[in-house]
């Protein structure tokens, strides 16, 4: 795992009012797709940004926005550590994005390297994420967003495995964004649909032979970026193609 940091530019957000710490971000899986958009729109605001991958290509897109990248497995809870020590003394915004899906749909055969692989990204890295940043977010408040998915509030037989996992994140959010927001932080999801991304690129085609629309990544960031700065605690914000995101409400319990 190495971290790469650049000194500030001119003209880059870390020189932009003498004498102040600039906002600073986490993105994880910032190496392409939602998380890169993510990343490039928050440093388009004046935001310093840490970006997260296992890609060591993260640290092309990094350079670019005059960021930090650190390359590792977030599966590994010091990759998350490391991460938050990057940012430096605070750390305004985090967005846990990092994801994968799996291949396999009957639990009698998963491949359970694999399997361990998807939860350890998915689920566990969310949670190593707030492990690590939250002793710093509480010095001042701050914003989390974590990218669920439609996959987060209903079965996709298609992927069980990862649907499983995207529960498990809504979960945590419905339970945790209560409780931070009394401490000053505000916790919510954005849950898109089908995204164009690395991720969904094997079955791109295959997907747009069935008619079925996928989102581009610059729209789910944008709707991360709204999300951030202007929605309320505890937000699931669903992301459709075509549509103006909207807030989702669970049904309460009978």
């Amino acid at each position: 795992m190495r971290v790469n940091e650049r000194d500030p530019e001119p003209g880059s957000t870390a020189d932009a009012v003498p004498g102040t710490v600039p906002e600073t971000a986490i993105v994880t899986g910032a190496a392409g797709g939602i998380g890169e958009a993510v990343a490039r729109r928050l440093a388009a605001s004046g935001t310093r940004c840490v970006l997260v991958d296992r890609n060591p290509a993260v640290t092309e897109v990094a350079a670019e926005i005059h960021g930090t990248a650190v390359i590792g497995d977030l599966t590994d809870p010091q990759v998350s550590a490391r991460a938050v020590t990057a940012a430096g003394e605070r750390l305004d915004v985090l967005v846990l994005n990092a994801g994968r899906n799996s291949p396999d749909k009957d639990p009698a055969t998963l491949d359970l390297d694999l399997y361990q692989q998807v939860v350890g990204v998915n689920q566990h890295s969310v949670v190593y994420g707030l492990r690590a940043a939250l002793p710093v977010m509480r010095r001042h408040g701050g914003t989390i967003v974590v990218t669920a998915s439609h996959a987060a509030l209903k079965g996709v037989p298609q992927d069980p495995i990862y649907t499983m996992t995207k529960h498990a994140v809504i979960g945590l959010v419905r339970a945790l964004s209560g409780t931070l927001a009394d401490e000053g932080i505000r916790l919510s999801a954005v849950c898109p649909g089908l995204v164009d991304t690395p991720l969904t690129a094997a079955g791109r085609e295959r997907f747009r032979a069935a008619g079925i629309p996928m989102l581009g990544a610059d729209e789910v960031a944008a709707a991360v970026l709204d999300t951030l700065r202007t929605a309320p605690a505890g937000t699931e914000l669903v992301v459709n193609p075509g549509r103006a995101p909207a807030r989702y409400t669970p049904a309460p319990l009978p």
